[in-house]
């Protein structure tokens, strides 16, 4: 068992072991006075993983219920979280009571801003069930919705108040979206360690999850400290993303957030060739680790096509646009830009 505490508005464990999620009313149990717990979760998770997550909560007291939504990003809506707002309020859940996130990044999201918001703030437990949820989105606090047109436009920083990670359930998450996690594992080893890098280049994450994802969750615990409401160095988690989500969105959420966020690593690791940043020979160092791991390093979409949505991106003023630019293997930078010289970089 590994156990990482997060300092930030709230403190909380991060909890990492195999089996862990049949205790999980355990660590809920001392969180919280009130007796009803809900679960979020999505039809497939659910399935699997509902009765077990059920029964542990039941054995602890709760009186639980849950709230379904079909599985994917269209889920990570605004009329899901109004429906799982009046859902709350027509169950008689109150402020002493907690939600349960069961499943992967559009769970924990939805369900961590209806607990931001629901009668000004309730408690909430992650229990993520993929690697890209373990390893980032489930850790650091961040929550939103979609709107139409744009990804994560709504949303709050609120802290779990626990993260309970069990391994084994990625026994049954779908290969391609445990790539899909990898993408985000590969991202943090190039923010933030050439050694942990070179970890993922010898040995496949598959075969070390429990340090992999200690691993992350370390890096991204000390940059929540740093940075909790994400004005300075925790942009620097953004790495790929400005690129990933214009092509999520332009792919109309076909491609995956992992996969979108490969493609922009592998971008903006060319552009830092092109523009004097980065040494080539790093440059292939992480496009082909991106491909040993069976990510896509390149996109149909153009750069018009691409620019277009990433001016859009949160992380772009009226004039401006930051991007995350890797020096090096484990050391990037933040690139405050016109707006106008995005497009040479795409």
């Amino acid at each position: 068992m590994s156990v990482v505490n997060v300092t930030a508005s709230r403190n909380y464990d991060v909890t990492v072991s195999d089996g862990i999620i049949d205790k999980c009313g355990s660590f809920c149990k001392p969180l919280v006075k009130g007796k009803n717990a809900v679960i979020v979760s999505d039809d497939n998770v659910f399935s699997i993983y509902g009765k077990r997550v059920t029964k542990s909560l039941e054995s602890e007291g709760f009186k639980v219920s849950e709230f379904v939504v079909p599985h994917g990003e269209r889920s990570k809506s605004m009329s899901c979280y109004i429906n799982l707002l009046e859902f709350l309020f027509e169950s008689g859940v109150t402020r002493s009571d907690l939600l349960v996130a069961l499943g992967g990044g559009v769970v924990g999201d939805l369900c961590g801003f209806a607990a931001a918001t629901y009668q000004r703030g309730i408690q909430f437990v992650q229990i993520p069930t993929t690697l890209l949820a373990m390893v980032d989105s489930s850790v650091g606090g961040k929550t939103a919705v979609n709107l139409e047109n744009g990804k994560n436009q709504v949303g709050s920083f609120y802290q779990p108040s626990a993260v309970i990670c069990d391994p084994k359930t990625l026994s049954t998450l779908p290969e391609e979206e445990y790539l899909c996690g990898c993408a985000e594992v590969i991202k943090y080893a190039v923010l933030f360690s050439e050694e942990f890098f070179t970890q993922l280049e010898e040995t496949p994450a598959k075969k070390q999850l429990e340090n992999v994802i200690t691993t992350c969750v370390t890096m991204k615990r000390d940059i929540v400290k740093a940075d909790e409401f994400d004005t300075g160095e925790r942009m620097l988690l953004n790495l790929g993303h400005t690129v990933g989500h214009a092509v999520e969105g332009l792919s109309g959420f076909e491609t995956l957030h992992g996969q979108a966020v490969a493609i922009g690593l592998a971008t903006i690791s060319r552009s830092a060739v092109k523009y004097g940043y980065l040494s080539e020979e790093n440059c292939e160092r992480i496009i082909g680790l991106l491909e040993k791991y069976g990510l896509p390093t390149e996109t149909e979409f153009t750069a018009d096509e691409m620019y277009t949505l990433a001016v859009s991106d949160k992380k772009a003023s009226s004039d401006t646009i930051t991007i995350i630019v890797p020096r090096k293997i484990g050391h990037c930078e933040l690139l405050k830009l016109p707006k106008t010289d995005l497009k040479d970089w795409l």
